[in-house]
C-alpha cells in the first residue's frame, strides 16, 4: 500500500475519533449544566442497539447460550427456535458457522429493544451439533469463477428448495449432465457454499418423472422391497386359512364400500338392529397375523409407517402378496380378521364392546359412487341387483349415520371438509383435468362408523391399562389461535367466545356453519385448520380436541398405517394370548414415534406431488385468466385459488401500488385498496415451475360479484 493511502487512512481515523470526542464533550457539558457533577465519568459510545453481531465464540455478559433447530433463508440469514426463547432466535448472514436448514446447533445470543420500542434478538451460531441434512437434490449447474485473469469453470447444484442453501460447488458429478436432476452427498466443513458429491441421477430436471422420483428419494419414502420381505410375504400369503381359536362370520351380511380404485380393502361393516339400538361390526384386516414380532416384515413396518398414496400410484407399508393379498378383505373371498362388536344405544352412545378374532367373507365389493348413487335413489337396475343382498343393511347404515353425525355436532367435533383436489391423467401419465374430489354419504357413513370403533377400541385398553398408540389432537396454541380469532373477526365472524387461552370446539365449529353460509368456507376452514395443533401418536392417553373425545386411537387400518397395526398386535398379545401388558408399553411408544414422523413424511410427499401435477397442468396455460379465490395473505405477497384448488402465488412486487401487511387483520392494504382472506379476484397465470410445484399469479381484476 502506497504512503499516500496510508495518509488518508490516518487522517480518517483522527477525523472519527475528534468526532467522538466532540460528541463525548458535549454530553458531559449538557450534564453539567442541569448541575449533576459529570468530572471524570467514563462514557461509552454505543453505535448500535443490538443489530451489529458480537464475533466471539464466548457469550458475553448479556448473552445467553442455548440449543436449537436452524432454519435457513434464501438469503444467507436464519433463524433458530429454541425451548428457551418463545421468538426464534435471528441469525445475520455470516454468522451462522455454514449451518444447513434443520441442523441442531449451539447458539451464542442477545436480546435488545429497537427504535421502535420491540423487543428484538440476535446471535450466532458457534457450534454444529447435529447434521439434519445429509444430502441436497437440485439441478446441476455451471458457474465461472474468475481468479485473476483467467476464469475457470465449475458445476454446482442449485437446490429445489434453495433456503437450504444457495448453491453447492460439486466435486464429483458422476456421469450426470447440466440440467439434469440430481441427488448429492454434502461434505461438511468444506466451506461455504459447500461442496458435494453427485449421489444418484434422476434425469432432466423439466422431466415429471425426474422431478416425481427426486420428491419420493428427498422425502425417504422407501419403494423397494428386500427380498427377505418380499419371500416372508410370499410365503405367508400361502398358508391355508383355519377356523381354529376364531368365530366363523362367514354366512353373515359383511362388505366393503372403498373407492373404485382401491386394491388394499382393510376394513368392511355389519349392521343389525338390537334391543334398544344397534349392534354395528367393524372388521378389520388381521394383518398382525401375517406380521409377527420381530420378523423382516415388522421391521419393515416400523421402517416405512405407512402406506403413501398418489394420484397415479400407492407406494405401500407392506408387500403387494399382503396389502392387495392374503390381507385384503377381497369379495368373496375367505379372510382373516379381528373383529369390534359394537352395541351402541337409540342415541349413538358406546355401550358395550366385544373384540375377537374370526373369519369373513365379504358378501359385496361396495363402491363409494355406487353406494351413493342408490342411497340417494339414482341407482339403475343393474347397480339395484348388485347391492339388492345388501341394500336393507345400507338403510339401516344411513340410519345410524345420521344419529352418529348429531352425536358429533352435539360434542362440538371440527368437520373441516377442506376440498381435496381430483387429478385426472390421461393415458401418457400427464393431467389432463383437475377438480374438486366430493364427499357423498357413503364416505360419511363408513368414516363415523370408523370413528366409532377407533373411540371403542382406545375406551376399552384405556380403562385395562393396556398400552396403546393413541391419535391425541391438542387444543390450538395461545398464539395461533389469537391469530385465528383476530381474521374471523375481520371477516366479520363473531367469534368473542374463543380467547387466546381458551379454545371452544363448539363454537370453532359453529363458526365453520356460519362461514358456509356466506360461501366462505373453504379459506375459513383452511385458517382453522392452520391455527389447530397437528393431530400425532402418542403411547400416552390425551382426548381428541378437533373430534371432541376423551380416548382416540388408530384401529381400522393395519395394512396401511404401523399405528393400526402395533395396537392390533398390543390386543392379540395381551386380551387374546395372556401376554402381561407393560410389556408392551415400550413397543407402543417406539411405534408411535415412528408412526408419527412416517405420517409427516408421507403427508409431504403426497403434498409436493400434488403440486407437481398441478404446474404440469398449468404450464400450457401461461397468460390465461380465471376467477379465483385469495387463500392465504402473508407479508411477500397473495396466494390465491382457483375453483380447481389450483394455488398460486401473487407476489407483492406486483401488486399494483404500494401495498403493506397488516398482521392483525391478516391483509394487504394500500392507499386505495385492500385484498382480504376470501376475497374473489381474477388472477393470469404467469409462469408454473414445474421443479419447485410452484406457480405465479398477477391480478388483473378484483372482487368478482
Amino acid at each position: 500500500m502506497r504512503k499516500r493511502d496510508l495518509s488518508k487512512i490516518g487522517k480518517r481515523s483522527v477525523h472519527k475519533r475528534k468526532k467522538k470526542e466532540s460528541a463525548r464533550a458535549a454530553l458531559l457539558s449538557a450534564i453539567n449544566e442541569v448541575g449533576v457533577n459529570a468530572d471524570g465519568a467514563k462514557i461509552r459510545i454505543r453505535s448500535d442497539l443490538g443489530r451489529r453481531a458480537r464475533v466471539s465464540h464466548k457469550a458475553g455478559g448479556d448473552e445467553t447460550v442455548a440449543v436449537g433447530v436452524y432454519s435457513s433463508s434464501r438469503s444467507g440469514f436464519g433463524f433458530v427456535k429454541t425451548e428457551e426463547s418463545k421468538k426464534d432466535i435471528f441469525i445475520p448472514e455470516g454468522k451462522t458457522l455454514g449451518a444447513i436448514d434443520g441442523d441442531v446447533v449451539e447458539i451464542v445470543y442477545h436480546l435488545y429493544t429497537d427504535r421502535f420500542g420491540e423487543e428484538r434478538s440476535e446471535g450466532r451460531v458457534r457450534k454444529i451439533l447435529e447434521f439434519g441434512r445429509k444430502t441436497v437434490i437440485g439441478t446441476l449447474d455451471e458457474e465461472y469463477i474468475r481468479h485473476g485473469r483467467k476464469r475457470y469453470r465449475t458445476l454446482v447444484v442449485i437446490p429445489d428448495e434453495q433456503r437450504i442453501m444457495a448453491k453447492a460447488y460439486v466435486g464429483d458429478a458422476m456421469d450426470a449432465q447440466l440440467g439434469d436432476k440430481v441427488e448429492a452427498l454434502i461434505k461438511r466443513g468444506s466451506g461455504n457454499p459447500p461442496e458435494c458429491d453427485v449421489v444418484r441421477v434422476f434425469g432432466d430436471a423439466e422431466s415429471k418423472d425426474a422431478n416425481y422420483e427426486a420428491i419420493l428419494a428427498d422425502e425417504g419414502i422407501i419403494q423397494d422391497f428386500s427380498p427377505a420381505e418380499l419371500d416372508e410375504a410370499k410365503r405367508l400369503s400361502e398358508e391355508p386359512l383355519s377356523l381354529q381359536g376364531r368365530v366363523d362370520r362367514t354366512g353373515e351380511t359383511i362388505f366393503t364400500i372403498d373407492g373404485e380404485g382401491a386394491k388394499d380393502l382393510d376394513d368392511a361393516v355389519s349392521l343389525r338392529k338390537i334391543k334398544d339400538g344397534y349392534r354395528l361390526g367393524v372388521h378389520i384386516a388381521d394383518v398382525s397375523h401375517y406380521v409377527r414380532e420381530k420378523s423382516a416384515l415388522e421391521r419393515c413396518a416400523m421402517a416405512r409407517g405407512t402406506s403413501v398414496y398418489f394420484t397415479d400410484k400407492v407406494v405401500p407399508m407392506l408387500p403387494e402378496a399382503l396389502s392387495n393379498g392374503a390381507c385384503s378383505l377381497n369379495f368373496g373371498e375367505d379372510k382373516y380378521v379381528l373383529s369390534a362388536i359394537i352395541d351402541l344405544d337409540g342415541e349413538g352412545n358406546i355401550k358395550a364392546l366385544k373384540l375377537e378374532e374370526s373369519v369373513i367373507r365379504s358378501k359385496v365389493r361396495g363402491v363409494y359412487s355406487e353406494v351413493n348413487r342408490l342411497l340417494s335413489g339414482e341407482g339403475d337396475a343393474e347397480l339395484r341387483k348388485k347391492y339388492s343382498s345388501v341394500m336393507p343393511t345400507l338403510r339401516k347404515m344411513q340410519e345410524l349415520y345420521l344419529i352418529l353425525r348429531k352425536k358429533s355436532e352435539k360434542r362440538g367435533a371440527i368437520d373441516f371438509d377442506a376440498p381435496e383436489a381430483e387429478i385426472v391423467l390421461g393415458e401418457d401419465g400427464f393431467p389432463v383435468d383437475i377438480g374438486r374430489r366430493e364427499r357423498g354419504v357413503a364416505e360419511r357413513i363408513i368414516e363415523q362408523f370408523m370413528l366409532t370403533a377407533n373411540e371403542a377400541v382406545a375406551t376399552h385398553l384405556y380403562e385395562r391399562e393396556i398400552p396403546c398408540v393413541y391419535r391425541i389432537h391438542e387444543a390450538p396454541p395461545e398464539d395461533k389461535l389469537e391469530a385465528f380469532v383476530n381474521y374471523a373477526h375481520a371477516l366479520g365472524f363473531d367469534a368473542t367466545v374463543i380467547t387466546k387461552d381458551r379454545a371452544d370446539a363448539h363454537a370453532l365449529s359453529g363458526l365453520l356453519s356460519a362461514a358456509e353460509e356466506r360461501g366462505l368456507l373453504a379459506p375459513v376452514s383452511y385458517s382453522m385448520l392452520r391455527a389447530m395443533a397437528k393431530a400425532r401418536y402418542s403411547e400416552v392417553r390425551s382426548s381428541h380436541f378437533g373430534l371432541g373425545i376423551e380416548n382416540y386411537c388408530h384401529f381400522t387400518s393395519p395394512i396401511r398405517r404401523l399405528s393400526d397395526l402395533a395396537t392390533h398386535r398390543i390386543i392379540k398379545k395381551v386380551l387374546f394370548e395372556g401376554k402381561r401388558a407393560q410389556q408392551y408399553a415400550s413397543f407402543a411408544k417406539r411405534a408411535a414415534a415412528a408412526a408419527t414422523e412416517a405420517e409427516l413424511r408421507a403427508v409431504s410427499a403426497e403434498r409436493r406431488i400434488d403440486d407437481l401435477y398441478k404446474a404440469i397442468y398449468m404450464s400450457d396455460k401461461i397468460g390465461e385468466i380465471y376467477p379465483a379465490t385469495v387463500s392465504s395473505v402473508t407479508s411477500f405477497g397473495l396466494f390465491c385459488e382457483l375453483d380447481n384448488t389450483v394455488e398460486g402465488l401473487v407476489p407483492i412486487s406486483e401488486l399494483d401500488g404500494f401495498f403493506t401487511y397488516e398482521e392483525k387483520t391478516v391483509s394487504m392494504v394500500s392507499r386505495d385498496k385492500i385484498y382480504r382472506l376470501a376475497d374473489r379476484v381474477t388472477v393470469r397465470v404467469e409462469e408454473a415451475d414445474v421443479q419447485r410445484g410452484k406457480i405465479r399469479f398477477s391480478i388483473v381484476g378484483g372482487d368478482e360479484e
